[in-house]
């Protein structure tokens, strides 16, 4: 039997006054739909999944407004597990004049990062975690 494994994700985002800008909102609902079809679907191959949500105050998005709409998947970036780039680009009233974080993966754009290139981050790293081989018997055909 596989030892339990832990796949954590972690999301930070800019919070000022309970407000967050649409593109972090948006990354949330999509979060929250990809977490909850890991959750259930990894619990077969005993990986837990878990979500952490954090929050930037206005001082620490200023020092690194990349830093926002950030999701690391075990300690790692999506857009590591992707082969994807971090951009930034303008976004709205609550962010100022600073530019926020998008992913760039297979040559679009994303200002919010959809549910579907969550899970398959979240499903490349759950790959690292199966650990032992199975054995199986091996039929050879005549």
């Amino acid at each position: 039997m596989m030892k339990n494994e832990k796949l954590i994700i972690k999301w930070q985002r800019l919070v000022e006054n309970n407000t967050t800008c649409p593109r972090c909102s948006e990354t949330e609902k999509e979060i929250e739909k990809a977490f909850k079809k890991l959750k259930e679907a990894l619990k077969v191959l005993n990986i837990e999944v878990i979500l952490k949500k954090y929050e930037l105050n206005k001082s620490e998005f200023s020092k690194n407004p990349l830093s926002s709409n950030l999701i690391l998947i075990n300690d790692k970036p999506l857009e590591e597990w992707l082969g994807a780039e971090a951009g930034q680009s303008k976004c709205c009233s609550v962010c100022g004049d600073n530019d926020c974080r998008t992913v760039q993966f297979n040559g679009t754009i994303y200002e919010s990062v959809p549910e579907n290139l969550i899970i398959k981050a979240c499903l490349l790293a759950a790959s690292e975690l199966i650990s032992g081989e199975r054995k199986v018997k091996v039929l050879n055909f005549k």
